[in-house]
């Protein structure tokens, strides 16, 4: 009995000590390589995009809610031409910003795709969780879409959904 005990006792202890999990897309070093360093050009096409990504759905009832991981993913589909994403904020279910995942435009290969993930323990977006990019290009606009997806025993729940330009005036 007292080897139980002492048992739970280092599981408590050993548990209770750690440092809050970082989530995976908020560090600003994954982002430094990617930030412009010269001035953009002046000729380039401006946009915004939105995209729903869900940080928990309901299942069975209105009271049952699952927690979901995403890949929100960022597409240059051009030859030849990057791609600048000047702003990328995460809102709530309210409409209220979570985060910016960067305070300086990134630019995008030519082809590449770049990804934030939100953590399946990051629930703060909620049921209605979105996203606002801001971009310039040259060429053909940038291709946002997320993949949700959680699994608990033998089941999986996968969704995908696509960004929708918009006028944010």
């Amino acid at each position: 009995m007292k080897y139980l005990q002492f048992l739970l006792i280092i599981c408590f202890i050993s548990t209770s000590c750690q440092e809050p999990r970082k989530l995976s897309s908020t560090d600003p070093e994954l982002w430094e390589a990617r930030m412009v360093k010269d001035s953009m050009p002046d000729s380039l096409e401006t946009g915004s995009t939105f995209l729903s990504v869900y940080s928990q759905i309901y299942v069975r009832n209105s009271e049952t809610l699952s927690d979901l991981a995403a890949t929100v993913s960022i597409h240059n589909p051009n030859l030849e031409n990057e791609i600048y994403i000047e702003k990328a904020v995460f809102y709530n279910t309210h409409g209220e910003p979570i985060r910016s995942y960067f305070h300086q435009p990134i630019f995008i290969k030519s082809m590449e795709t770049v990804q934030i993930i939100i953590d399946g323990i990051d629930n703060e977006g909620g049921t209605g969780a979105n996203f606002i990019f801001d971009w310039r290009t040259s060429a053909s606009p940038p291709i946002f879409e997320a993949v949700m997806l959680t699994t608990y025993g033998q089941q999986g729940i996968s969704f995908v959904t696509e960004g929708k330009r918009i006028d944010k005036y």
